[in-house]
């Protein structure tokens, strides 16, 4: 979520637009930026990826220590996400955002500090938490600061910034990684920079969200999943998890693809790889922004099924050029899926639900982010990287099958319906 376009809606969807009172920034000022703020945060949860292969060679450690590094840092947003996405609502935006980037300069701290792969996961884990806090806290601020004329907007900047984040955090740490001094201190340091700048712009923000009680209650995570929804969203699960789980592929062990398997041993690939999938995503939610969830089922599971095999083919021909294009057409898959599974439970939920609803979509984007990484990791030990990434890009192309099957299944039985009262 990245995977983070679910986790966007859940704030924007519950946002209130409050009386501001007195601010100290106008209001078209401040919009654009918090979508700035937004963004570096998601580029910053994406940095470490061309850096894995830098700290592998250091600190000798295993491909599946590597991927539960990057799984803790998933633990860490997911509890976040469930425990305190709801507190700014009650305790007002400024502050738990001013927390989370306090938190997130902390996480930077120890990254610029980190000596061994221990430090490193506990640096992710408190970025996960940092990140989980920003982005609902973010999200309800871009709805509240929304321009009159121009509504909408938040929604769209919601579901970009995420894979926009992503795709220059990763190409931006693989050019510096690669050209740039101090290849696992210089990114850090600048993105501390810009963190500072961010708490400074966050004191300058108009608060939107007065303070209500609640504030307690609204730790108690909640998540749920009711019944009537249960027949419209269970065919949308696969899709959702394969295409989360292939951006879990390419951020934890893509750079060590580019480089062991094609022999691309630039960091500044590393990045390339990352960007390719994220980058593409992200255009093609900002195209395709206007088409209706249920349109984009089907065509983003088939573009996303074909883009893996297509990548899957180039990677066993040794073929750069093909794999390339394969992750573009993935790409474009990728992007259609985050739009046709976050619409598909902003249509369903009613108001009274959407917390929960949101809740059960996070665990789902999550856990098939983090979950398949983890055991991609341990199948890279056990028979090696070439044959751990085909039997993982052979199982994302059977999940989105069973989706795209699933779905064409739907719309079957809803034409069922239509016709039958005419019988």
């Amino acid at each position: 979520m990245s995977t983070d376009s679910a986790v966007s809606a859940d704030s924007a969807l519950s946002a209130v637009r409050p009386d501001e009172g007195r601010h100290r920034v106008p209001r078209g000022t401040a919009f654009p930026g918090v979508a700035a703020v937004f963004v570096v945060f998601l580029a910053a949860s994406s940095v470490p990826s061309p850096l894995y292969p830098v700290y592998q060679q250091q600190w000798h450690f295993s491909a599946w220590v590597l991927t539960v590094v990057f799984a803790l840092y998933v633990v860490g947003l997911l509890g976040s996400l469930l425990v305190v996405g709801a507190l700014s609502d009650h305790l007002g935006r400024r502050p738990v955002l001013a927390a989370a980037i306090a938190l997130e300069i902390v996480a930077l701290v120890v990254f610029l500090a980190a000596g061994n792969v221990v430090v490193l996961a506990v640096a992710r884990v408190l970025q996960g938490i940092a990140t989980g806090a920003a982005t609902t806290t973010l999200s309800a601020t871009l709805v509240d600061l929304e321009p009159p004329h121009a509504p909408g907007r938040a929604g769209v900047v919601t579901s970009v910034a995420p894979l926009t984040g992503l795709a220059l955090g990763a190409l931006g740490s693989g050019a510096l990684v690669e050209f740039g001094p101090a290849p696992t201190r210089l990114v850090y340091g600048l993105l501390l920079g810009a963190m500072v700048l961010a708490l400074a712009m966050t004191a300058l923000l108009p608060e939107t969200s007065p303070r209500r009680p609640g504030a307690v209650a609204s730790l108690r995570p909640r998540a749920a999943l009711p019944a009537h929804l249960r027949a419209d969203i269970v065919p949308v699960v696969p899709a959702m998890v394969a295409a989360w789980a292939l951006a879990g592929l390419f951020l934890s062990l893509g750079p060590s693809v580019a480089g062991e398997l094609f022999g691309l041993r630039s960091r500044l690939v590393g990045g390339v790889v990352v960007t390719l999938l994220a980058g593409t995503g992200a255009l093609t939610v900002a195209v395709l922004r206007t088409r209706s969830a249920a349109s984009l089922l089907a065509p983003s599971s088939a573009l996303l099924g074909l883009g893996v095999l297509t990548a899957l083919a180039g990677t066993v021909t040794d073929l750069v050029w093909l794999a390339a294009a394969g992750t573009v057409v993935a790409g474009v898959g990728f992007g259609a899926s985050v739009l046709a599974t976050f619409g598909t439970f902003a249509r369903l939920a009613g108001p009274h639900e959407r917390g929960a609803v949101f809740a059960s979509a996070n665990i789902i984007n999550y856990l098939g982010n983090s979950v398949p990484a983890v055991l991609g990791g341990i199948a890279v030990t056990a028979v090696g990287l070439r044959t751990a990434t085909e039997i993982y890009a052979l199982a994302i192309v059977a999940i989105v099958s069973a989706a795209f099957l699933l779905r064409l299944g739907q719309l079957r039985a809803q034409r069922r319906a239509v016709a039958a009262p005419g019988d």
